[in-house]
């Protein structure tokens, strides 16, 4: 199939598919016109990449683990490893978001809100307790 079906296939756009043509998650073999040639291997690969894309994982977590999908010598550890450590990093930035929000919270509590170019929130921002 041509990049317009695989792309259709895959749920990715055609920019995509040659994007990961060129860091090489995909390699689609060239007919003799040089076109690109997707098979149904490719397209399940562009579906793996696209759901591993969904939950966070980077380009090389997903180069990764799609070494250890296409390794049948693979130990099941190795890809919860994988997961688990992708797990704590987001648990680590879910935690920082809470922390963030809390701060937001106690800046748009401890500003008036008025016409008054006396602001809290540039006063804490600044470093000067608010007054």
């Amino acid at each position: 199939m041509n990049i317009s079906q695989a792309a259709h296939n895959s749920g990715l756009s055609s920019k995509a598919l040659r994007h990961y043509e060129a860091i090489g998650l995909v390699v689609p073999a060239r007919g003799p016109n040089g076109y690109r040639k997707y098979t149904m291997g490719d397209v399940e690969t562009l579906r793996f990449i696209q759901r591993a894309r969904v939950n966070g994982f980077s380009i090389g977590e997903i180069r990764a683990l799609l070494e250890l999908r296409d390794n049948p010598g693979r130990r099941s550890r190795e890809t919860k490893q994988l997961v688990s450590e992708k797990l704590s990093q987001l648990e680590e930035k879910l935690r920082q978001l809470l922390e963030m929000r809390t701060t937001l919270q106690a800046f748009e509590e401890s500003c008036a809100g008025n016409d008054s170019p006396q602001c809290a929130i540039l006063d804490q921002l600044s470093g000067q307790a608010p007054g």
